[in-house]
């Protein structure tokens, strides 16, 4: 087994004598910008080789980069478009097939035991006090947000939150639906 060897961002600088200032860049701005690239990667050999490829990508735009002030912004903005370039390339783990695959269903159970759940239930809703109970049942059988059942029935949102609270909390429990925790 080989174990992977970093290559050097300098590499860029020594094989660039075309354009002396951009080699006098890289030697002064190359651990600042090694520094950015590791904070994009994990793995500090991925850093070294996404800054190369950053760089590679400076030098060859270099006659075009008006203002070489701001070349620190030009390089990052270059190592963060390579980063998501390479993600984007690496997220293909999903493949269109000809048929779907079967879903997952639950078992259902027995439709009768099912059946005396659902009565119980509701014996249990029905033992509830009245307000308790319309809060309980506009909540989680209408699916009302906590604000729209206060609308509903002319209370704060603050009722309806306890009030459902100490409901589920007696729900809890009832003897009838000890089965079911």
């Amino acid at each position: 087994m080989t174990t992977p060897v970093c290559t050097s961002a300098s590499n860029a600088a020594t094989r660039t004598h075309a354009y002396p200032s951009f080699s006098s860049y890289v030697r002064a701005r190359q651990p600042v910008l090694l520094r950015t690239a590791r904070s994009l990667t994990a793995n500090p050999c991925d850093a070294e080789d996404l800054l190369q490829t950053a760089l590679t990508k400076t030098y060859v735009a270099w006659e075009r980069i008006e203002d070489h002030r701001a070349l620190d912004g030009y390089v990052r903005r270059a190592l963060l478009n390579t980063r998501t370039s390479q993600w984007r390339k690496r997220k293909v783990d999903e493949f269109a097939c000809d048929e779907l695959p079967e879903p997952e269903v639950p078992s259902a159970g027995d439709p009768a035991e099912q059946q005396a759940l659902h009565d119980a239930m509701w014996r249990a809703i029905m033992k509830l006090p009245a307000r308790q109970r319309a809060m309980v049942v506009l909540r989680y059988y209408e699916d009302l947000s906590e604000a729209q059942t206060a609308a509903v029935l002319g209370v704060s949102i603050g009722t309806v939150k306890s009030a459902v609270s100490r409901a589920l909390g007696k729900l809890r429990e009832d003897p009838e639906l000890a089965p079911v925790r």
